[in-house]
């Protein structure tokens, strides 16, 4: 073989080589789904399954996702160094266990809406301390809003990296707001990146008076310093309840149609693929 060819072969070699290198994926992220009960988290589930993996597109990251909660061990979530939960928790001791496990060793997590709810005697008991009372901080569910309607949403805290580039405050999509047993603000682990601003109120329409919200302090999102993980209150989005006799249940709004809502949730998994804790 010609000396030149043979070198520029090589060359030609190492080049592919380093730009596979390059192009290869910056972080890995697997989403755990129920997708079963109700039909806004299930809407919301298929819009996310649809998003998140555009968004590894565009910005250099693998999507996953899977409803096999059993694959919620420490062999499997080796593999990623973002796990969500779109809608459930996990439910066996043993999957409890290995998150648990996997977020002590440094893994990232980000929660959407559903996936913080217990409540005493419902399917969803109040059962798993270290995740509600020490993890998420903000203990049993409360009370939502009703029906799922739009809010405006402050920055709390503009120098953690899930708030970078935000205004100081925005237009949420529509959304069912929940309300927490524990006040957030009185735990020190606790870093709230998002509230709901004043000027939402009364937020929600009923019929119940409960459901409208007239005043109050409301978080949205939040951070544990003692983890990676990012708890989302947003992905309920809003159906056409009104026609569930013909089985419609159309989706009228969209979590992700929203750019600056979009850009938090895009910033979340970035600082929780690549970075740091944050105190």
């Amino acid at each position: 073989m010609n000396k030149k060819f043979f070198i520029l072969v090589i060359l030609l070699f190492s080049t592919t080589l380093n730009f596979a290198n390059n192009v290869k994926s910056k972080f890995k992220v697997i989403a755990f789904y129920t997708g079963k009960n109700d039909q806004a988290h299930i809407s919301f589930v298929h819009e996310a399954n649809r998003w998140f993996p555009e968004m590894a597109e565009k910005y250099n990251f693998s999507y996953d996702s899977t409803t096999n909660w059993e694959n919620l061990n420490s062999k499997f979530l080796s593999k990623y160094q973002v796990v969500l939960f779109l809608d459930t928790r996990p439910e066996r001791p043993e999957q409890r266990a290995a998150f648990q496990k996997y977020m002590e060793n440094g893994g990232g997590w980000m929660g959407f809406h559903f996936s913080a709810f217990a409540l005493k005697n419902s399917t969803y008991d109040m059962n798993w301390d270290w995740y509600h009372n020490i993890f998420l901080g903000s203990g049993e569910y409360g009370s939502n809003t009703w029906r799922p309607t739009t809010a405006i949403l402050k920055v709390e805290n503009i120098k953690h990296p899930v708030t970078k580039k935000l205004p100081s405050t925005f237009k949420a999509q529509p959304n069912e707001w929940y309300r927490w047993q524990n006040d957030l603000r009185k735990n020190p682990e606790i870093n709230i990146l998002l509230a709901i601003d004043s000027t939402s109120f009364p937020l929600g329409t009923g019929p119940k008076e409960s459901e409208i919200w007239h005043s109050g302090y409301f978080p949205v999102v939040w951070s544990n310093k003692n983890y990676k993980m990012v708890y989302v209150n947003m992905g309920h989005n809003d159906i056409d309840y009104e026609h569930k006799i013909d089985q419609t249940n159309k989706t009228l709004s969209y979590t992700f149609g929203n750019e600056i809502q979009n850009q938090m949730i895009v910033n979340s998994l970035i600082w929780l693929g690549k970075g740091k804790k944050v105190k």
